[in-house]
């Protein structure tokens, strides 16, 4: 039984399909409450239930089913900005490229508390559909309201930043009782002050085999599969471990060429373990190359700051700049933290940046090879601009020089 056949068997598809069946068509009521008291009221669809988190938002146009099981948004309520999502469907787990990896998917299973969208399509269309996004939520237990103004939310947010609230679904309309709601969003507990990581990350290592013989170390903070996915095809073993195993952890799985530090959801100060982990690596010129949290991380390490952006970066059409080349790349992102730009010392160099607000989007290590990217080179969703990322680390690994010294 391989990992995606256990997943499947852990969802109990007997027991869903009843639930679905008496569910999916059920129409409830649905009522979201930000922290300030802002009333959003709507059409519950997905899991009756009710959740907090902190409400982000995400422009991509596209690409629902890999944003809603990455797994940095762990914790987090997402809105999508696009007005109709679902159109598509939802396809199957199942679903796999060589290598057994899920195709359409960054992780197996939704890991969003809860989706805000403006419109939800009932009747899909497209040849890998298998259920419709109600379905789908319906299945994982995760809650979700249409038929609100997302452009009004989304526009809220950018002007206060990101705030915590509180997501219910109702079965019955009796149940609708704002004023209780009311008072709950007082007290809303803040997911960044949880080890959301942790929540994410394995508890043991995995292995995955490609037709070479060099060994990646992927340190999973909440590993995205398409970053799985792009070290296998070019030629590379990958050994996932989890967040807080040590360099002797790391050095035990010997011969390896180089370590990825992943993305993942949450503050990245909280993570000491994997910043003296981080440390330790550049210490013995182990070749490092961060990706989004492992960006942060990677600044972390060299004892840079980092601080809460705004409202974040989330979606898959953000322009970021190499200020060397002076070229311009459109990226996926997603995240809510970011380096310190007044803290960065003379060991590291700023290699890209956001194009609209100057934040820093990738650092590299002046004499070490290491370097990292706040963007996601893999995309899933969104474009593969920066997919050559990849083979410069590949580059890296060979020569163990910085990567300004491959150019």
């Amino acid at each position: 039984m391989n990992f995606i056949q256990a997943y499947l068997g852990l969802t109990g598809e007997k027991r869903l399909e009843i639930m679905r069946k008496k569910e999916m068509n059920k129409e409830k009521e649905a009522v979201l409450i930000l922290e300030d008291g802002t009333i959003f009221k709507g059409k519950g669809f997905g899991a009756t239930k009710k959740i907090s988190g902190e409400v982000v938002f995400n422009t991509s146009l596209v690409g629902y089913p890999e944003s809603l099981t990455d797994p940095s948004y762990q914790g987090q309520i997402l809105c999508a900005t696009y007005p109709l999502v679902g159109n598509y469907g939802v396809p199957n787990y199942d679903q796999v490229d060589e290598w057994g990896i899920p195709i359409h998917f960054e992780s197996l299973g939704i890991k969003v508390a809860g989706l805000i969208i403006h419109e939800l399509c009932d009747f899909p269309s497209h040849w890998t559909s298998k259920k419709t996004l109600n379905q789908w939520l319906l299945e994982e237990d995760i809650p979700g309201i249409c038929n609100i103004d997302t452009r009004y939310l989304t526009r809220k947010i950018r002007e206060k930043g990101v705030m915590l609230g509180i997501l219910q679904v109702f079965n019955d309309s009796n149940e609708y009782d704002i004023k209780e709601l009311l008072k709950e969003s007082d007290k809303i507990p803040d997911p960044n002050e949880r080890d959301l990581v942790a929540e994410v990350s394995i508890n043991k290592p995995i292995f995955h085999k490609s037709s070479g013989k060099k060994r990646v170390v992927l340190i999973d903070c909440g590993a995205k599969l398409n970053i799985v996915r792009n070290i296998l095809k070019r030629g590379f073993n990958v050994v996932r471990v989890p967040y807080n195993y040590s360099f002797e952890q790391i050095m035990s799985l010997e011969p390896i060429s180089g370590v990825i530090i992943s993305n993942g959801p949450g503050d990245p100060a909280i993570l000491t373990k994997t910043i003296q982990t981080t440390k330790d690596l550049l210490e013995n010129e182990i070749p490092v190359f961060g990706i989004c949290l492992g960006n942060q991380i990677l600044g972390l390490a060299l004892d840079c700051s980092t601080y809460k952006l705004n409202y974040g970066h989330r979606g898959s059409n953000k322009p970021v700049k190499d200020i060397f080349s002076k070229r311009c790349y459109i990226t996926t992102q997603n995240h809510g933290f970011a380096i310190k730009e007044e803290t960065m010392n003379e060991e590291a160099e700023i290699w890209f940046i956001n194009a609209d607000d100057k934040t820093i989007e990738g650092i590299r290590h002046k004499k070490l090879p290491a370097f990292s990217f706040q963007a996601h080179p893999e995309a899933s969703p969104g474009p593969y601009d920066c997919e050559f990322l990849f083979d410069l680390f590949v580059k890296m690994m060979e020569k163990r020089e910085p990567v300004a010294k491959l150019f």
